[in-house]
């Protein structure tokens, strides 16, 4: 048997004293990344940054006609809030049921007497709001994920790909009582970003970073802005500025009048990179609150956007924040994450007041009618209505999957996976 060769003592006390020096070196990487990724992604709080108090919205505010819910998030600050009276309150009856066979990604949006729904499979109907029948129907594209917006006698309304398969995308103005196209506009890329609407312009965004403002009349470009990423979300406008976050993991202030930036932020919430912004952003308090891919809820100064707070969910937040000043809790946004968890957070501080655990991920976006804030847990297929100060179940429907309550002050109506239902206070 051949016999190994023999080091000298000098080269194996190198080879020892290189193996060490390799072992205490990759111990401190793992250290020092495990830190830096802790920092990155971990929650942060600034107790001190600015917070500029306002009071709790008691009637509609500008961007909603009495009761409507005009676009995706109610108002153009987005915050999902709707002042309904306390007789809007569960449990509920049911008014009708409107079937459908298309996957409902996104909600309705009401105006008049009509709520009109935009499905999956690009097909747009206006319903009535008392029967639940449909008024008329409308092909607009195959593939669409976004809400329309319905305001005065006009609709609009964006999808992902066009009537023809082609995977770019469209916008259009339809009439509000026959579904005729006004006009439309051409899209050199896919949109799923809900239009909002606001001083005779239509905002969104699209998937090759693209933003938006068209002459809401006859659908002409006023301006174009462009960002680092896909922007998905809808811009939301609040004090001349728009606001929205894209997949370079960037938040971004813009002028409303010009389009010029005013500022950008960045998300630096993953290692070697940023996480993703898909939720759309909501504006109050002087802040500009939004989810991330990276799992953490973030708050920037809407003047300036340095950051305020983000807070560590622990997996995906895509869910857009709701927010309201609720009765014992104060200043509060609500969201659900991908881990499970529906959150009350504290605006000012970040912290977490309360948390509820249906048990399933939650993707999709809350709504606050009166009360009672809604959601939907995306696992179950099942719709809970919990109290905005305690967090406690006072309604559950067993249906939804993402955005599922919107309200004319009234009643409310529920988007199921396929179905839409009207529900009215017992």
């Amino acid at each position: 048997m051949a016999v190994p060769p023999r080091w000298p003592k000098t080269r194996r006390a190198r080879w020892i004293v290189a193996g060490t020096a390799a072992a205490v070196l990759f111990a401190a990487l793992a250290i020092g990344g495990y830190l830096y990724e802790q920092g990155r992604t971990g929650s942060v709080y600034h107790p001190n940054a600015p917070f500029v108090p306002q009071p709790t919205p008691t009637k509609v505010k500008r961007g909603a006609e009495r009761w409507s819910w005009p676009m995706y998030g109610y108002t153009t600050d987005h915050t999902r809030f709707m002042p309904a009276p306390n007789r809007v309150f569960p449990p509920f009856k049911r008014l009708w049921i409107h079937p459908g066979d298309s996957l409902l990604e996104f909600p309705p949006s009401i105006q008049g007497d009509h709520i009109f729904q935009l499905a999956d499979d690009g097909v747009i109907s206006a319903i009535s709001l008392k029967s639940g029948h449909t008024l008329w129907r409308r092909r607009i594209g195959s593939l669409s994920a976004s809400s329309p917006a319905a305001v005065g006698r006009t609709v609009y309304a964006t999808v992902l790909a066009r009537r023809d398969n082609v995977r770019k995308g469209e916008a259009f103005a339809l009439a509000y009582a026959t579904g005729r196209v006004l006009w439309s506009r051409a899209l050199p890329s896919p949109s799923e970003s809900s239009p909002l609407i606001a001083d005779g312009r239509v905002f969104f965004g699209s998937q090759n970073g693209t933003v938006y403002a068209l002459n809401a009349r006859n659908g002409d470009v006023i301006w174009t802005y462009h960002a680092g990423g896909s922007v998905k979300a809808s811009p939301t406008l609040w004090n001349g500025t728009l606001y929205f976050g894209d997949y370079s993991g960037h938040v971004q202030a813009i002028s409303e009048r010009n389009g010029r930036r005013v500022w950008r932020a960045s998300s630096e919430g993953a290692l070697f990179g940023s996480g993703t912004f898909y939720s759309t952003a909501a504006v109050m308090y002087g802040r500009v609150f939004l989810g991330n891919t990276d799992g953490r809820v973030y708050a920037y100064d809407a003047r300036t956007g340095s950051l305020d707070w983000a807070v560590q969910t622990g997996a995906y937040v895509y869910a857009s924040p709701a927010i309201v000043a609720a009765p014992g809790l104060g200043p509060t946004v609500y969201v659900g994450s991908y881990d499970g968890a529906f959150y009350a957070l504290n605006a000012r501080s970040g912290r977490i007041d309360w948390k509820f655990k249906p048990g399933g991920r939650i993707s999709g976006s809350a709504s606050i009618v009166g009360r009672v804030v809604y959601f939907a847990d995306l696992a179950y297929h099942r719709t809970y209505g919990l109290g905005v100060s305690t967090g406690k179940v006072v309604f559950q429907k067993n249906t939804g999957s993402f955005d599922p309550v919107v309200s004319d002050g009234q009643n409310i109506y529920l988007t199921g996976l396929t179905g839409l239902y009207g529900l009215a206070p017992k």
